[in-house]
């Protein structure tokens, strides 16, 4: 079993509580069917365990089966610039279908951001580093697919399904 790499820090996207007994760490790909029916669970369990779980999400973009996912990785990091990028993350798994550059730009709008900035910024690629620092990461802890999760810095393996994640976070 891969050991995560590196550990939870300040630059990753953390929801729950800092001094959470358990973190679950996700690599996702916001253009991965099995990451978006992961999702509603991870929040399930968050609601269940809310002062034992944080969950930290980190950016596995597939591209050579999904084309749109680094650009939606992109514009969640567009989203974290702007305090937002939690209702980025969970719009972009409920609208998965449609993650092209006007669809982005739209849902920004949707959330209140700066539609202009996050424009700016896609056009630009001034988050594409963060993505692949978040790649790398992945990369290093030996990830192969999405989503990928890791249990205080464990990978869990063969992939669970949605249910038998929620069982495990339960009986951990």
């Amino acid at each position: 079993m891969s050991t995560l790499t590196p550990p939870p820090g300040p630059d990753d996207h953390i929801r729950g509580r800092a001094d959470a007994a358990l973190t679950l760490v996700e690599y996702g790909d916001f253009e991965c069917p099995h990451c978006a029916r992961a999702a509603p669970v991870i929040r399930q369990v968050m609601k269940e365990h809310p002062d034992r779980l944080r969950f930290v999400f980190r950016h596995y973009p597939i591209v050579i089966s999904h084309r749109e996912a680094h650009l939606a990785a992109q514009a969640a990091e567009a989203a974290a610039g702007q305090g937002r990028f939690w209702e980025m993350h969970d719009l972009l798994f409920e609208r998965q279908a449609a993650l092209g550059r006007d669809a982005l730009i739209g849902y920004a709008r949707e959330l209140g951001l700066d539609a202009s900035r996050v424009r700016a910024e896609l056009d630009s690629g001034v988050h594409v580093a963060r993505v692949d620092r978040d790649l790398e990461s992945g990369e290093a802890s030996e990830v192969r697919w999405t989503p990928t999760f890791y249990l205080n810095d464990r990978r869990l393996g063969p992939l669970p399904d949605p249910a038998e994640l929620l069982t495990i976070v339960r009986s951990a």
